[in-house]
This record gives structure tokens, C-alpha cells and sequence, in this order.
């Protein structure tokens, strides 16, 4: 019904840059927020960057100032530019979106697929 696909993960060396899309389809009526989080192997899955339908960010402590959260609401579509990256931001990263569904408009947090990025030293 709702579906969230994410494009843009790779391999990249050490101070390269990556940018990730996700969009969302489906039978959505609103969307509150849209972001990241990732997970590496082994660890918990840690915010990276959201953005609100109002176009309110926050980030994770460790990308401030590396990463730039962005949307275009008419494609219900996020972006993460992700530079300078480092070997410590390799994990997957996991598309979300806090929207509300039709035909009831009813609030759920959907996530996507996951996409890999690898950063290499």
C-alpha cells in the first residue's frame, strides 16, 4: 500500500560523497517527516537525519556538517548528500517516513529496503 524505495548507496573511498534518494508511493495522504537511519553489523540502528513536512532538520552528532537533509515535497522524495565521508559511516541505511495512510488517514512509520554504503580507507 505505502512503499518507500531508497537508490544511491555504493562504495566509495574515504572524503568521497554519496547521495541517497528514497521516495514515497502508495496511498499516502500527509507526510509528517522523512529521514535516515543506519545500522552497521552488530550495532543498533541510530538516526542519521530527518526533516519534517515543514522542513525542520536534525542531524546525528557525528554527520553535522557533512550530511545536508533535503526533500521535494511534489515527489514525496528525501535526499542525504553525504560528504567527506569516513570508514565509520559504512552500514546500511535505512529509509523512513511518519505519514498518515488513505483511506483513513491513519499514522504509521514506514521504512524502506536498506541500501549499502560502503566507505573505504
Amino acid at each position: 500500500q505505502v512503499q518507500l524505495v531508497e537508490s544511491g548507496g555504493g562504495l566509495v573511498q574515504a572524503g568521497g560523497s554519496l547521495r541517497l534518494s528514497c521516495a514515497a508511493s502508495g496511498s499516502i495522504a500527509s507526510i509528517d517527516a522523512m529521514g535516515w537511519y543506519r545500522q552497521a553489523p552488530g550495532k543498533q540502528r541510530d538516526l542519521v537525519a530527518g526533516i519534517t513536512s515543514s522542513s525542520s532538520t536534525n542531524y546525528a552528532d557525528s554527520v553535522k556538517g557533512r550530511f545536508t537533509i533535503s526533500r521535494d515535497n511534489a515527489k514525496n522524495t528525501v535526499y542525504l548528500q553525504m560528504n567527506s565521508l569516513k570508514p565509520e559511516d559504512t552500514a546500511v541505511y535505512y529509509c523512513y517516513a511518519d505519514l498518515k495512510s488513505l483511506p483513513y488517514r491513519s499514522y504509521g512509520h514506514y521504512w524502506g529496503q536498506g541500501t549499502q554504503v560502503t566507505v573505504s580507507s
